[in-house]
């Protein structure tokens, strides 16, 4: 496996089982093998031995451990989830005053004035909607929980609209991480799979991972 991408971090990597440090480095590379995220890849010295790692073709003198491998990963002390976070991925999360309709099969979803923009890199802006600016009367809470290194912990909800169930179309963050704390407690539908006007403006789904 070759590596298409390679850069220095600068940051202080921890990899720690049971309390104890496994992984101790200042040297680590960031190593895309995908377009998505990036891994990190550790001198094999600021590796515990009996840790199992592979290596890179371009980068034979680093070794990459697998993120399961561990309990938890810290950047400086501040402990990391779900990967590596890419310097190349950015969260803006900015008040706005557009007019959001979302709606499905004819049936409005949501209507608001007051929504949260996330401008992610790499996805489509995301519409982020007060509570009482949604029909929660449509909404049941699943059992679906995902994780994201920039945003935090989502939980979901499916919708029924006239005997239909559309599972896992709405998200919310409870407790999002520091860089997406505008979006605590509101809900997101997916672009990609309702219709959605901005101020009287149909807006196209989106081709994504998520469609």
């Amino acid at each position: 496996m070759e590596l298409f991408r390679i850069e220095p971090t600068g940051k202080w990597i921890r990899g720690m089982i049971d309390g104890q440090v496994v992984i101790d480095s200042t040297e680590a590379k960031l190593g895309w093998e995908h377009q998505y995220y990036p891994w990190w890849y550790f001198p094999r010295a600021d590796v515990d031995e009996n840790l199992p790692a592979t290596t890179a073709d371009n980068l034979a003198d680093h070794v990459k451990v697998d993120w399961n491998a561990v309990d938890q990963w810290f950047e400086e002390d501040e402990e990391v989830f779900i990967h590596p976070r890419s310097p190349f991925t950015r969260i803006d999360c900015l008040a706005s005053s557009r007019h959001v309709v979302v709606s499905l099969d004819g049936t409005v979803l949501a209507d608001s004035t007051r929504p949260t923009i996330l401008f992610e890199t790499g996805l489509p802006a995301r519409y982020y909607l007060p509570l009482d600016d949604v029909r929660t009367e449509l909404l049941q809470p699943t059992a679906t929980s995902t994780g994201c290194p920039y945003k935090g912990f989502a939980r979901y909800w499916s919708v029924a609209v006239d005997g239909e169930l559309y599972e896992d179309l709405v998200w919310g963050y409870d407790e999002p991480f520091r860089e997406s704390a505008p979006v605590k407690g509101l809900m997101c539908f997916y672009n990609e799979k309702v219709d959605l006007t901005i101020d009287g403006d149909p807006v196209s789904q989106p081709v994504t991972p998520f469609s």
